[in-house]
């Protein structure tokens, strides 16, 4: 049997419409089994309604209607979180040891990469992201809705370097519950999608975008610039 060596390009998967709940569980349990010669992987799918808690979230971010939507309490970092059709979501199952070369990629170095592909891929369709410094995730750079939120992010990383959970890009959804919550745990914060901003895209080709865009910009050690 010939194992998958560290240097491999992690497996896309393609999980289509997915609850939550099981998702949530089929993460841990792959994290639980991998072993260091198990091929990191990038699930790619789209959630039904739902809004998730980070590890210490405040349950008072639920506002005045988010009692219509299901809350599920993760073990990622962060605030809560909303996640529903028409939302790039990918989670990130991957062995940090591995993904830089001469030795282990840290967890802030890990963030700043996944923020720059979103931000390259968003540069695609001629739109600015941004990060804000304290607030991970990508903001609007410019324009009438300049520092909406357009992307969360929010990752577990174990003590042996292994990480699940990941990224959520909002491409043309229903942003109303977004209004029910206080956005990863900021009052006020406006939330918006691709299509909001200008840009029409099909689901399925960001989806593929992101996830191609997140293993190139891993692959490389000094941070790419970001699309013209």
């Amino acid at each position: 049997m010939t194992f998958p060596t560290p240097s491999e390009p992690a497996l896309i998967r393609h999980l289509g419409r997915a609850d939550y709940d099981s998702t949530f569980a089929a993460m841990r349990a792959f994290t639980d089994a991998r072993t260091p010669d198990t091929r990191d992987e990038l699930w790619i799918v789209e959630h039904p309604p739902v809004f998730t808690l980070g590890l210490g979230a405040d349950r008072g971010h639920l506002l005045a209607g988010a009692s219509a939507i299901p809350v599920v309490q993760t073990d990622r970092g962060g605030e809560v979180t909303y996640h529903g059709p028409g939302q790039v979501v990918i989670y990130m199952l991957m062995d940090l040891r591995r993904n830089k070369p001469g030795g282990k990629l840290y967890a802030r170095q890990f963030v700043h990469k996944i923020e720059q592909a979103i931000i390259n891929v968003l540069g695609a369709y001629n739109l600015a992201g941004e990060r804000v410094e304290g607030a991970p995730g990508i903001y609007m750079a410019g324009g009438p809705k300049q520092g909406a939120k357009i992307a969360a992010l929010g990752l577990k990383v174990r003590g042996n370097g292994c990480t699940y959970h990941g990224l959520s890009l909002n491409v043309a959804m229903d942003l109303a519950p977004f209004s029910w919550i206080n956005p990863c745990g900021y009052a006020g914060l406006e939330t918006v999608d691709m299509r909001t901003v200008g840009a029409t895209a099909q689901l399925s080709d960001v989806q593929q975008q992101l996830a191609e865009e997140l293993i190139r910009v891993l692959a490389h050690v000094a941070e790419p610039a970001v699309h013209e």
